[in-house]
């Protein structure tokens, strides 16, 4: 489902360009768990997404709490963009086959492949930042 959320086009080729970001999630108890990540943006598809292991921290967060609100920041010197809104963790073949397709695009090569690779998928409905 496409997104109404449009960014700028300085803020589509930020995002375009090749940088690590944090990713952050809610633990069970309530506290944030921040990582770094890299994560592809589908502005078409308005998702952000983030190939993982089932395993991690980030994907047992989402999975003990689907649909919850994450965040990414992007962020080079004085210039950051965050985009919010809610996460939901997919072992799906063909949205993992499209996440990794989309990280090879951006970082010119295939993702890790750990064992239970699964796509975090962030639909995002706010950014905010500082280009």
């Amino acid at each position: 489902m496409p997104t109404s959320l449009r960014l700028s086009p300085a803020a589509e080729a930020f995002l375009a360009e090749n940088h690590l970001c944090t990713f952050t999630t809610i633990r069970p108890d309530g506290s944030p768990h921040v990582t770094p990540v890299r994560f592809t943006w589908d502005a078409e598809a308005g998702l952000a997404r983030v190939m993982t292991a089932v395993t991690r921290r980030k994907a047992r967060n989402l999975l003990a709490a689907p649909g919850s609100r994450v965040s990414l920041c992007q962020t080079v010197g004085g210039h950051w963009l965050t985009l919010e809104g809610t996460g939901t963790v997919s072992e799906d073949p063909l949205r993992i086959q499209e996440g990794v397709r989309q990280y090879a695009k951006r970082y010119w090569s295939p993702p890790p492949e750990p064992p239970g690779l699964v796509v975090i998928e962030v639909r995002v409905d706010r950014a905010l930042g500082l280009l």
